[in-house]
């Protein structure tokens, strides 16, 4: 049996797409950032590698990526003495506890 062009061709970018998806760089979903009432800032397809800076301290984030981050109160994804990062896991939100201060950065959480 013959198979026609058009359906290969469409069945090489489809598995084409499935494998591009395998080994992807970002998340994919939006992170949202507020501090207070006020929006601060939005990532949506955020890089998975690296630290990420909020523009501003915040004080709640949503995450609405299909990977778990982890909050950090220092610009630079470092946990100072003492603290401990806060871990939000995929399509949850957090509030900061007033004790610990606003968030400055994130990361995504190792697998």
């Amino acid at each position: 049996m013959r198979v026609s062009r058009p359906l290969a061709a469409l069945t090489g970018v489809a598995l084409f797409g499935i494998a591009l998806t395998g080994c992807q760089d970002q998340a994919s979903g939006t992170i949202t950032a507020r501090n207070g009432a006020t929006h601060v800032q939005s990532l949506t397809n955020p890089p998975i590698k690296g630290c990420h800076r909020f523009d501003q301290g915040v004080t709640h984030v949503d995450n609405f990526t299909l990977s778990s981050i982890l909050l950090y109160t220092t610009p630079d994804c470092t946990v100072p003495k003492g603290q401990q990062s806060v871990y939000v896991d995929m399509q949850a939100s957090d509030e900061v506890v007033r004790s610990t201060g606003p968030w400055h950065s994130f990361s995504f959480a190792p697998d």
